[in-house]
């Protein structure tokens, strides 16, 4: 049997939306979609793609590039950090006012290990 690695953006995308509309567990069932584009390209800075909320209050955003997706957290940055670093998903700071952390997912399987970073910032913040 042949496993195809999924790394196209726009499904890498879908993939976690499908978990964060899907799960309710861990927190995950705090979260919800807002400003969903189904339309969206990929570009290579990234378009957005959706906005993950928190009781209507703004929590990450998703944005598609042709190869992954970066979210963007904007609550709880240092818990989004850490959280990816353990589940071995690369992230890095946004030096923005107010601060953000950016988690980069490169593939489909990946997916699972950013929910679990939007659990752990979801139950931090």
């Amino acid at each position: 049997m042949v496993e195809r690695r999924i790394t196209d953006g726009k499904r890498i995308a879908q993939l976690l939306a499908s978990e964060i509309d899907g799960r309710e567990d861990s927190g995950l069932d705090l979260l919800a979609l807002a400003d969903a584009d189904p339309d969206v390209e990929p570009t290579a800075d990234g378009a957005l793609a959706y906005r993950i909320v928190r009781e209507g209050e703004p929590f990450a955003e998703v944005f598609v590039q042709p190869d992954r997706i970066r979210i963007e957290c904007r609550a709880a940055p240092d818990r989004a950090a850490s959280a990816a670093r353990e589940v071995g998903i690369r992230v890095r700071p946004k030096a923005v006012e107010p601060p953000r952390t950016l988690v980069f997912v490169e593939s489909g399987a990946a997916v699972k290990r950013a929910t679990d970073v939007l659990s752990a910032v979801a139950r931090a913040s």
